[in-house]
């Protein structure tokens, strides 16, 4: 199982926009979700380990701030070609085996990927109302075979924080997980910070 850390982009950077298919065939966009006071955007796939050791506590994560009006979006930015498990098709099987409440997004091209900076699945970039970032980093500090309970306890404490009207903690732990299978030649060539 390969490691790849979170490029830790600064915070205070703005949302990238985004217009991608959604596993339910409609467009979702960025400005879909300019009430919510929160927004979370999670670079996931369907066949890393490290994403599928935090699955089940995701869509659990996902049904509880949901309800408190916080925005949550999946985005596979997977090269299919050479990763059919994370196809758009299989995308749809999985929203329904996890029961994802959230939109879980195809990004073909992977320019959305670029524009956030994303490096690994899971990815966890958390915006404010203003849609400033204001939290990257762990769902929580448990990783495939730790024994540490999956919780999501990082990503919490961040979202809830704003819920709140404050500021995440700025002391934040990068994501681990698979990197992004990029298309030949398509490779980013940002690093972590």
């Amino acid at each position: 199982m390969a490691r790849t850390p979170s490029t830790m982009t600064p915070l205070g950077t703005p949302a990238p926009t985004f217009s991608l298919l959604s596993t339910t065939g409609t467009t979702v966009q960025l400005s879909d979700f300019a009430e919510a006071p929160v927004l979370v955007v999670v670079f996931m796939c369907n066949h890393c380990p490290f994403v599928i050791h935090i699955a089940d506590a995701l869509a659990e994560f996902a049904r509880e701030y949901i309800a408190k009006d916080v925005a949550i979006v999946g985005i596979n930015s997977n090269d299919v070609s050479k990763h059919p498990a994370d196809s758009p098709e299989q995308m749809v099987a999985e929203a329904e085996k996890r029961g994802y409440v959230f939109p879980y997004l195809y990004d073909e091209t992977q320019e959305v990927a670029k524009a956030y900076r994303a490096a690994c699945t899971p990815d966890f970039f958390v915006y404010d109302r203003e849609r400033k970032l204001a939290y990257r980093g762990q769902f929580d500090a448990s990783r495939p075979e730790s024994g540490i309970p999956v919780t999501g306890a990082d990503l919490r404490a961040a979202v809830d924080a704003l819920l709140a009207g404050k500021q995440p903690p700025e002391k934040q732990l990068a994501s681990l997980g698979c990197n992004i299978k990029w298309k030949a030649g398509n490779e980013p060539n940002y690093q972590a910070t």
